[in-house]
């Protein structure tokens, strides 16, 4: 183990050392005892879509071999990539749909417990879909909007309501290229089906309905998700919590809270702050009750209610390793079966709580809206139980750094204009005058082939440097935060005149946005932004560049393809799923920015990635002629009266 650098943070280091000593495993174990992968399946070459294979293409041969049915590289390929959209718009958008059943349940008062926090939201949502406000009770407009939410899934004609967000110049690209989504399940099957053996079998036609595919999910059932969660929780503003191992506690209940769905978790953190559950925890001899995030759920719930973060994805194992982990609490999505052996190992109580998702030698205390508190008070009991169970404990106490999170892009409009301006102009204003260089959104997973945070660390900083101010979701957000990126005082990692920018409006240069599914905010400040004027008429106009320097997840596919689809210029490291088909990769590096002005690339290491971004932020201030010296004309009366009378 210490011959091969898997982590940049003290605390993850210092609890692989731990489980090493212990003879415990862990993700970076089992990765490395895979060896070395197949080559054919690194680079999206290994067909099993039927059983007369799998069939795998050699890439270099000279007269290039082909698949049983004979299907060739850029095919299989493209019906890998497209399946990986499919099923990264599936998870987001079955959490949306998850969202909305809940909302609908708390609109006609049925689930005990949830409710409406934000009516301003509520209603500017209504508008966006038609539905009549008028005079109307809260309650009344709250079922319309949840009944119409609900149709975004199953709709089978049309376009999905939420296109009309989008630049007035995107949407008629959209329409150009026929890839406006007609409903979420509608594009998810189609392309399930366009990818079956003997359909689909031209990879730019197959990567066509992977576009609208993945804007179903982007401007869709995630942007859905993020609209809803905020109307009944509350839409995110600035706060102050801490990141790392380090927020675990020797003298309370520690429980972690685990997955991407906020819908129990809202109602856990209540619940433990309720006199009932705070004595019960005394009784165990527990001074109080602690909640750690780890994942998407960690963000949901830090940026609403200052729940301090545990960690990021590959922290998960890592938490329980210290022996101060009494209870986790696991939803879905990015999960690693491996907790279950591991809790094993310790006195913790594994506890899954969706009908999607079990783990065999897990507790199951299954979530339901319509009992919601009584499933929250069950999982803070069991772990309350576990407390004086307890072994040997070793929590890395040093490792805690503080942060600000809860940047919604209305949170944004807000601080940049005032209570009675709210406003982009400001940062429209100062990326004109060059004072920022641009907008980078950095997202996506940790992945154990690279050194855990390092290369989003690594990024974000050199982006900052060179006055790139940076928007983050998900484990990126986490990364960056344990090393302090998330505070105002990182602005001096930042370029002058990005310092002096956020010194002024008193944010950090590197914004938290919330969870995944919130890359949507990324895409409405990116919106806001082009509405306020002055830096083109499109999303693809604009000095802005999207990474997700450490990705692992199906997710992140999704993510990158309704970006790109957006108008942006979109970076992956770690590996990229097409690399052995020449014609796909191509069209999706090059060919595809001819249709909707954005792209993919692949560059591994951060630097060279950011550098990239960087060029492709200064090309697009030099087609806006943002860069060049103006020339000084001092106006006699007659040019004055000129100007008067246009």
């Amino acid at each position: 183990m210490a011959e091969k650098k898997r982590a940049i943070d003290g605390a993850s280091s210092e609890m692989l050392t731990c489980a090493e000593h212990e003879g415990l495993e862990v993700c970076w174990d089992r990765h490395d005892q895979q060896g070395v992968r197949c080559g054919f399946g690194t680079t999206g070459l290994c067909c099993r879509h039927c059983v007369m294979g799998p069939c795998n293409i050699d890439p270099f041969g000279e007269t290039p071999r082909l698949g049983v049915c004979g299907a060739d590289a850029d095919t299989i390929a493209a019906r890998h990539f497209g399946r990986m959209i499919a099923a990264g718009t599936a998870a987001h958008s079955d959490h949306g749909r998850g969202v909305a059943e809940t909302f609908l349940a708390a609109a006609r008062g049925e689930a005990p417990g949830y409710g409406i926090r934000d009516e301003q939201k509520l209603l500017a949502l209504a508008l966006d879909m038609g539905v009549e406000v008028g005079n109307r009770d809260i309650k009344d407009i709250a079922i319309d909007v949840a009944q119409k939410a609900m149709s975004i899934f199953g709709q089978q004609e049309g376009e999905i309501f939420f296109v009309k967000r989008a630049p007035l110049k995107r949407q008629a690209i959209w329409r150009e290229q026929g890839v406006v989504p007609r409903g979420v399940d509608r594009e998810v099957v189609e392309m399930m089906h366009r990818t079956t053996m003997g359909v689909d079998q031209h990879y730019e036609n197959i990567l066509n309905h992977g576009t609208r595919c993945a804007l179903a999910d982007g401007w869709g059932g995630s942007m859905l998700a993020t609209d809803l969660q905020d109307i009944m929780f509350g839409t995110p503003t600035p706060l102050i919590s801490s990141v790392n191992l380090g927020i675990l506690e020797e003298d309370q209940v520690n429980v972690i809270i685990h997955g991407h769905e906020p819908l129990l978790s809202e109602l856990i953190v209540v619940a433990s702050r309720d006199p009932e559950m705070l004595a019960y925890a005394a009784s165990k001899g527990a001074k109080g009750i602690n909640l750690g995030g780890i994942c998407c759920t960690a963000n949901e719930i830090l940026m609403r209610h200052g729940v301090p973060l545990a960690g990021d994805f590959l922290q998960q194992e890592l938490a329980i390793v210290t022996g101060a982990v009494d209870g986790m609490v696991v939803d879905v999505q990015c999960v690693m079966q491996g907790l279950g052996q591991l809790a094993k190992c310790f006195h913790t109580r594994l506890i899954t709580t969706n009908r999607r998702a079990r783990i065999e030698g897990a507790e199951h205390i299954e979530f339901n809206e319509h009992h919601a508190m009584e499933s929250a008070k069950a999982i803070l009991r069991a772990a309350c139980d576990a407390f004086p169970h307890r072994g040997r404990v070793n929590i890395p106490k040093p490792h805690k750094t503080d942060l600000i999170a809860g940047f919604s892009h209305e949170t944004i409009n807000y601080l940049l204009g005032g209570t009675f301006r709210a406003s982009y102009r400001p940062l429209n204003d100062n990326i004109i005058n060059g004072k920022i260089r641009g907008i980078a959104g950095v997202v996506g997973c940790n992945n154990t082939k690279t050194p855990l945070d390092e290369v989003h660390v690594e990024m974000v900083k050199h982006l900052i440097k060179n006055d790139v101010i940076v928007l983050q979701t998900g484990c990126s957000a986490i990364a960056t935060a344990k090393q302090g990126l998330l505070l105002p005082e990182a602005a001096r990692y930042a370029g002058g005149g990005l310092a002096e920018v956020c010194e002024a409006v008193g944010i950090p240069p590197v914004l938290h946005m919330g969870a995944c599914v919130d890359n949507t905010r990324i895409l409405m400040a990116a919106t806001a932004v082009v509405k306020e004027g002055g830096l083109g008429d499109d999303i693809s106009d604009l000095p802005a560049a999207g990474a997700a320097p450490e990705w692992m997840s199906e997710k992140a596919i999704a993510i990158g393809q309704y970006f790109v689809a957006s108008g942006v210029y979109t970076v992956f490291g770690v590996t990229f799923p097409t690399l052995g088909a020449r014609r796909l990769t191509e069209y999706l590096f090059k060919g595809i920015e001819k249709q909707y002005g954005g792209r993919w690339d692949f560059i591994p290491d951060p630097i060279d990635a950011a550098n990239s971004m960087i060029d492709h932020i200064n090309r697009k201030r030099d087609a806006l002629g943002l860069d060049k010296t103006k020339e000084r004309v001092l106006y006699d009366m007659a040019m004055r009266r000129e100007l008067d009378a246009v």
